[in-house]
């Protein structure tokens, strides 16, 4: 099997890759919305969604692929209280043909996170 990693300019420097295409799937690291794409703070969690979401679109469409092939994504939540204004945002992203989806509430590694998503596309 052919591995193919893709490395966004803003992640370069990071210790994993943005992305990595094998077996027909694309698997995108957890995108953060704590920090958009130039350094700067965005706070509460629709704003945190909206930039985790738009971060896993540009990895996307750099592999070749777009939010219409994602098949299994992944939630982080650093609250449960956050779940309903989250899932208002990312049902915005995802109207047709919804991929399988788990969120799970967990302690993320910087308190100003509110969230990470991860996503497997084809």
């Amino acid at each position: 099997m052919r591995k193919e990693v893709i490395i966004m300019p803003n992640t370069a420097e990071l210790p994993f890759s943005s992305a990595v295409r094998a077996g027909g799937y694309i698997f995108v690291s957890g995108s953060i919305g704590h920090i958009d794409s130039e350094g700067k703070e965005v706070k509460g969690i629709e704003a945190q969604t909206r930039q985790c979401l738009e971060s896993m679109k540009q990895v996307l469409e750099a592999a070749g692929s777009s939010l219409s092939n994602v098949v299994k994504v992944t939630v982080f939540l650093a609250k449960a209280d956050d779940w309903p204004r989250m899932n208002e945002v990312y049902k915005n992203y995802f109207q047709v043909d919804r991929p399988a989806r788990t969120t799970a509430i967990t302690g993320l590694i910087n308190p100003a996170m509110l969230i990470e998503i991860e996503c497997i596309a084809i």
